[in-house]
């Protein structure tokens, strides 16, 4: 139980500088959403692990239902305003998150800590070189809406 509960820890541990980056920037997902995503990913590997057993070719399926589950989450995040997506960055670092939790979950902490550290360095120190459109560029209103 021990071990569970430490790869637990570990993938809420290394979830929060991205929900704490998101919940700075003010976006729709943030310091409790990230942790939660990477522990519940964390949590089906090991449910998975022992229900199927480590080396069984159904874990596949179990990584596959993660990878959907949460790019809907993900996708939840992302908003249509006019011509731009909002909320993209968002969407991929909680799809990160899920694989820092499954990656925990399967024992390869290396991987989760280096998924952790790209996504907040990625997020935290490329934002200022992301294109903004400007204020005084028209929005075009899709033909469906005309």
């Amino acid at each position: 139980m021990l071990s569970h509960v430490v790869s637990l820890a570990v993938a809420y541990a290394l979830a929060l500088p991205i929900g704490w980056n998101r919940e700075q920037e003010e976006r729709s997902a943030g310091i409790r959403t990230f942790p939660l995503v990477a522990m519940a990913a964390c949590g089906f590997v090991l449910v998975a692990i022992a229900v199927l057993g480590a080396n069984s070719p159904g874990q596949a399926r179990i990584l596959e239902g993660l990878m959907t589950g949460v790019g809907f989450i993900g996708g939840g995040a992302i908003l249509k305003h006019g011509t731009q997506a909002l909320g993209t960055a968002t969407a991929a670092s909680l799809w990160a998150t899920g694989a820092l939790g499954a990656a925990v979950g399967y024992g390869l902490y290396d991987i989760a800590a280096i998924l952790s550290a790209v996504t907040y360095v990625t997020l935290r120190y490329l934002a200022p070189f992301k294109k903004e459109l400007p204020d005084n560029v028209a929005q075009v209103t899709p033909p469906d809406k005309e």
